[in-house]
């Protein structure tokens, strides 16, 4: 076992999952001009995937911390600190339901307004 966590594949997994694939699907999202109802859906369903795929990498690396000899592996991922660290899942999963919110209720809306065009 390495000294410190932060060289762990784990590690690295978290930087990606947590701030590069969010951030590139933010990024591609706003610079679109049009987009598919089906595209932002699958960006709702990623970012929620992404959510617990960090998660389950932050209760992953809490667990090597405990059993590391570094003292700033503890800080980090054993400490109250840890509890700043779930937020990041918790804001990117917050995106991604009030996404699919958007999605469903903007189709629902849509679907009303043909049912009171076909039946007027």
């Amino acid at each position: 076992m390495s000294n410190s966590i932060f060289v762990e594949i784990e590690f690295i997994s978290l930087i990606i999952f947590s701030f590069i694939l969010p951030f590139s699907i933010y990024i591609y999202m706003m610079r679109r001009k049009a987009i598919s109802r089906k595209l932002v859906l699958l960006f709702g369903v990623i970012l929620i995937t992404i959510s617990g795929i960090n998660v389950v990498l932050l209760q992953s690396l809490s667990e090597m911390a405990a059993k590391s000899s570094s003292l700033l592996d503890d800080k980090v991922f054993t400490s109250e600190l840890s509890i700043a660290l779930y937020l990041i899942p918790i804001i990117f999963a917050g995106i991604g339901v009030n996404i699919l919110s958007h999605i469903l209720i903007s189709h629902l809306a849509d679907a009303e307004k043909q049912f009171d065009r076909e039946h007027r």
